[in-house]
C-alpha cells in the first residue's frame, strides 16, 4: 500500500485552531520555509505575506537567529525561572528596556499573546487589590481581540470567537475606537464610565486592531484616553502582540503616543517566529504596589517554560536585527512599496476602502462577505493557487510581510491581489 501523504496522516488525529473540520478536513502540509517563502510537501512555493501571523519578521529559518539559539542550546536548553536566573533572560531584560517606551522598567515572562494579556489584566486587578481598592471592571474597545484564555475573550469583542464562554467573562465595558470623528464621544464615554462604575484598567489594541480585519483608529485619540485614565489610576494596557517590533514604522505602536501605558503585552514577533515566548512589561508603578512584606500580595502566576533560555536568544538576535541599518531600511522600504500599491488599486470599483499604518496594509472589497463563508474561501484559494500565502478577514485583505520580503515577491503579492478583484 502507498504510503499515505502529510495532508491525509494528518486527519486521523489532528485538531486545528478556528477550524470547522466537518467543512474544512484536509490541511495543507508546509514541509520547509526560507526569508518571506513557504514550500508544501508537492514542491510548490507561497510567499508568505503575513509572516505566519506576524511572527517571522526576519525571514524563516533566519541564519543569525538559528545560530543564536543554536550556540544558547549547547550551553543551557530550560531551567526553572522561580529562584533561578540566566544569562540569556538577563540579557534580553536589558536590550527589551532599550526599546521599549521609558516608562516600562519591569518585565513578566510567560508563554504566549494570550498569556502576555492575560497577566496584564491580572496586574490591573491586583494593582488595586493590593492597595485595598475595589475596583472590578475593565473597559476595551469594541472589536478588540486580546486572546483565548478566559481573562482575554472577556475583554475580546469578537463573538464568533468567545459565545459559548460569555456567561463565564469578568466585568467588562466597552467603548468604540477613536476614529478621529468621534473621538470628543469616546472620550466623554469613558469619562463617564470612570465616574460611575470601578474601572480598574483599559487594555486595547493600538493603533490597529488586528482580528477585527486590521481597523485602524487615531493616535491623536488614544493619546487623550490614557492620559484621562493616568488621571484617575486606571491601569493602562497596551496588548503590542501584534503591533510590536516595528510593524507600525516605530519599536512599539506606543511610540506614538505622547502618553504611554502602565503595562505593554508582546509576544508572536518577539521570538522572531521560531519559538514561543511572551512578555509583560510594566512601569515601576504598578511593580511596586506587589512589592510587599506580604507574601500573598505577590503576583502568583507562572508558566513551565517561563524565560526558556533558548527563547530569549531568539529575542536577543530578533531584537539586534530589528536594530540594524538594514531592516529599518527595509521597513521604510516595505511601507513606500505599499503607499505606491495604494495609489495604484485604492479607485479600483471593486475597492470600498484601503488604509495602512507602517508595513501593514488592508482593503476592504466592495462586497459583503461571512467573516468565514464561500467566498472568503475562494479568497483563499485564488491566493494559494497564485503562490501567495494570505488569510483574508471576510472582506478585508492584508499584507504583513516579513521585513526581509523582496520587492519581486511584494509585486507577486500586489499582482495576485489585482487578480482577486476580478473575482468578486
Amino acid at each position: 500500500m502507498a504510503t499515505k501523504n502529510l495532508s491525509e496522516r494528518d486527519q486521523k488525529h489532528l485538531w486545528h485552531p478556528l477550524t470547522q473540520h466537518k467543512l474544512h478536513s484536509k490541511m495543507l502540509a508546509i514541509t520547509k520555509a526560507k526569508g518571506a517563502v513557504l514550500w508544501d510537501e508537492n514542491g510548490k512555493e507561497y510567499v508568505d505575506g503575513i509572516a505566519s501571523w506576524y511572527t517571522s519578521m526576519y525571514g524563516h529559518c533566519n541564519p543569525y537567529i538559528t545560530g543564536k539559539v543554536t550556540e544558547q542550546m549547547q550551553t543551557l536548553d530550560q531551567v526553572v525561572f522561580s529562584g533561578f536566573t540566566h544569562e540569556p533572560a538577563v540579557q534580553l531584560s536589558e536590550a527589551l528596556i532599550e526599546i521599549l517606551p521609558k516608562n516600562q522598567q519591569k518585565l513578566f515572562f510567560s508563554d504566549n499573546g494570550s498569556t502576555a494579556t492575560e497577566i496584564g489584566l491580572k496586574m490591573a486587578l491586583q494593582y488595586h487589590f493590593n492597595k485595598g481598592e475595589k475596583r472590578n471592571t475593565l473597559v476595551a474597545f469594541e472589536e478588540g481581540f486580546h486572546g483565548d484564555t478566559f481573562g482575554a475573550m472577556s475583554v475580546s469583542g469578537l463573538s464568533v470567537y468567545n459565545g459559548p464562554f460569555e456567561e463565564f467573562f469578568i466585568q467588562v465595558a466597552r467603548i468604540p475606537v477613536p476614529d478621529g470623528s468621534n473621538d470628543q464621544e469616546v472620550y466623554e464615554q469613558l469619562e463617564s464610565l470612570i465616574e460611575k462604575e470601578n474601572i480598574a484598567g483599559f487594555i486595547y489594541e493600538p493603533l490597529v486592531q488586528g482580528a477585527a480585519a486590521m481597523k485602524m483608529h487615531h493616535a491623536k485619540g488614544l493619546c487623550r484616553l490614557l492620559r484621562l485614565c493616568s488621571e484617575h489610576d486606571v491601569i493602562t494596557i497596551a496588548d503590542e502582540v501584534m503591533t510590536g517590533f516595528g510593524k507600525t514604522g516605530s519599536y512599539f505602536a506606543s511610540d506614538h503616543m505622547l502618553n504611554k501605558p502602565d503595562v505593554i503585552c508582546m509576544s508572536k514577533a518577539l521570538t522572531a517566529g521560531l519559538v514561543p515566548m511572551a512578555i509583560t512589561s510594566c512601569t515601576q508603578k504598578v511593580y511596586d504596589a506587589f512589592y510587599s512584606d506580604d507574601i500573598a500580595k505577590g503576583l502568583f502566576h507562572g508558566h513551565t517554560y517561563t524565560a526558556n533560555p533558548l527563547a530569549c536568544s531568539a529575542a536577543l538576535a530578533g531584537i539586534e536585527l530589528l536594530r540594524s541599518k538594514e531592516i529599518q531600511d527595509n521597513i521604510t522600504r516595505i511601507i513606500r512599496s505599499h503607499q505606491a500599491f495604494d495609489e495604484q488599486i485604492k479607485h479600483h470599483k471593486k475597492v470600498a476602502s484601503t488604509r495602512q499604518c507602517g508595513i501593514i496594509y488592508a482593503l476592504d472589497l466592495n462586497v459583503k462577505m461571512d467573516r468565514y463563508g464561500n467566498l472568503r474561501d475562494r479568497l483563499f484559494d485564488h491566493f494559494m493557487k497564485h503562490g501567495v500565502f494570505l488569510r483574508p478577514l471576510g472582506n478585508t485583505i492584508y499584507i504583513l510581510a516579513p521585513y526581509i520580503i523582496t520587492d519581486q515577491q511584494l509585486r507577486h503579492i500586489y499582482d495576485a491581489i489585482e487578480a482577486a478583484l476580478e473575482l468578486v
